[in-house]
């Protein structure tokens, strides 16, 4: 079911329960070195979180996802591929690339300067040659703009995903990551003016909870609903921590959450407390670097299930 009526999400989501038929986290992470990177002006027309203004230290930005590779490593195995010429935003890959059990998805970017790590045949044959995944290809001309788990924030252990819709992402897109996620219920929503992506207003906290950022919904009764679903589960942000990226976190292990140094520096002592309530140790790695290009710590990541 895809739906963007908030009672009728709600009424489907209440169907659908925590089970741990679904796994909660990935298996595995794969990331991309900053070895090209850069600020994209095309990508600036779009993200307004990136800081254009802004000098970047390629070997600071370098030094910074090698330690953010190996602190991840503690929950998961994590390969790391190279960067590629004329793509400065390949250090976000999850944008480009997702998985499922068994299959690799490719997105269709928006933009042409991300379009081009689509076609990169060693992260496709390592999932095809290596792992043995099917391929779901997103990624032509053809396709509608899906930016994969950008756009779209899945609670893999309901099998439900959250998509935010803008230009990086249309209800044809949602539709096409709808099947190939495999999902029973996906929620749409309209971004508030100025935002990019679903996954700096919310994560899912491995089925558990989520952390939500209100402020990035065009329509108020769109947060409400997802405040609604995982009530008394719910880690609310305001709108100066979205803007340091507090929204931008990920959990690999079903015990702690990720999250950059500037994201967890703007929590309160309240929100802190609410996440160890769920259960949730919150691991910390300084990405000050990469997120003037307008990401962080989530957008690093490109789970494997």
């Amino acid at each position: 079911m895809i739906t963007r009526d908030p009672e009728a999400f709600l009424h489907a989501f209440a169907a659908l329960p925590y089970t741990a038929a679904r796994p909660a986290t990935a298996r595995a992470a794969f990331m991309v070195a900053p070895s090209h990177f850069g600020l994209a002006g095309e990508s600036a027309q779009d993200n307004a979180y990136m800081r254009m203004q802004d000098v970047v230290d390629p070997q600071r930005a370098a030094r910074q996802h090698a330690a953010l590779a190996e602190a991840l490593r503690d929950d998961v195995p994590v390969v790391t591929f190279p960067g590629i010429p004329d793509a400065p935003d390949a250090v976000f890959p999850n944008n480009v690339f997702a998985t499922r059990p068994g299959a690799l998805v490719v997105g269709r970017m928006r933009h042409a300067v991300r379009r081009r790590e689509a076609l990169r045949a060693d992260i496709r044959g390592f999932f095809r040659d290596v792992l043995g995944y099917e391929e779901i290809d997103l990624s032509g001309p053809s396709q509608p703009v899906a930016e994969l788990t950008g756009s779209l924030v899945i609670d893999h252990a309901r099998g439900v995903g959250f998509c935010g819709l803008g230009e990086r992402c249309t209800e044809a897109g949602a539709a096409a990551m709808h099947r190939a996620f495999g999902l029973q219920l996906t929620f749409c929503f309209d971004l508030a003016p100025g935002e990019y992506h679903a996954n700096v207003l919310m994560t899912a906290l491995a089925g558990r909870g989520v952390l939500l950022v209100p402020d990035g919904f065009r329509d108020s009764a769109a947060a409400e609903a997802v405040a609604r679903a995982y009530e008394g589960r719910v880690v609310m942000l305001e709108a100066a921590q979205k803007e340091r990226f507090a929204a931008n976190a990920i959990t690999l292990d079903p015990h702690r959450v990720w999250m950059s140094g500037t994201a967890v520096s703007s929590l309160s002592p309240a929100q802190c407390a609410q996440l160890e309530r769920l259960g949730f140790r919150i691991g910390a790695v300084e990405l000050d670097e990469i997120e003037k290009a307008g990401g962080s710590l989530r957008c690093c990541v490109a789970e494997i299930f």
